[in-house]
C-alpha cells in the first residue's frame, strides 16, 4: 500500500460554525462539469433535494453565491458556478494540493510503517 492510495481530506471549520470540505467541493465541481444540480447530485449518489440543500447552504456561506440556476423552459434549466464559485473551488483544490504536499514525507513514512495485516 503506497501513499498514493492514502486518502487525505481537507475540511475547513469556520468560526461561525459553517464547514467547507471535500463533499461540498466535489458537488461544486460536478455542477460545473454537468451544468445541473440534479446531475451533480446523481453523480454523487444523492437525491436532487439533498444536492439542492447543499448548494443553498454553500450559496449562503459567503457574501457572494457560488452557484446560479436557470429555470426550465424551452431551453431547459441548469446551473453554473459564478465567478466567485469558480474561484472558491479553485482555491479549495489549491489548498488540498498544498496540504497534501506539506504532509507527503510524513505520509510516506507512515505508509512504510504500516503493518501487513489489518487490525481487528
Amino acid at each position: 500500500m503506497g501513499e498514493a492510495s492514502v486518502k487525505t481530506t481537507l475540511r475547513i471549520d469556520f468560526p461561525n460554525g459553517i464547514r467547507l470540505g471535500p463533499g461540498k467541493a466535489d458537488l461544486l465541481g460536478l455542477v460545473a462539469e454537468h451544468g445541473s444540480i440534479s446531475a451533480a447530485g446523481a453523480a454523487m449518489g444523492m437525491s436532487y433535494r439533498r444536492a439542492w440543500l447543499l448548494i443553498d447552504e454553500i450559496n449562503h456561506m459567503f457574501r457572494e453565491p457560488s452557484v446560479v440556476t436557470r429555470h426550465g423552459g424551452k431551453a431547459g434549466g441548469g446551473a453554473e458556478l459564478t465567478p466567485f464559485g469558480q474561484d472558491l473551488l479553485s482555491r479549495y483544490r489549491s489548498m488540498e494540493a498544498a496540504a497534501r504536499a506539506a504532509i507527503d514525507a510524513d505520509l510516506t513514512y507512515l505508509c512504510d510503517a504500516l503493518s501487513a495485516t489489518k487490525p481487528d
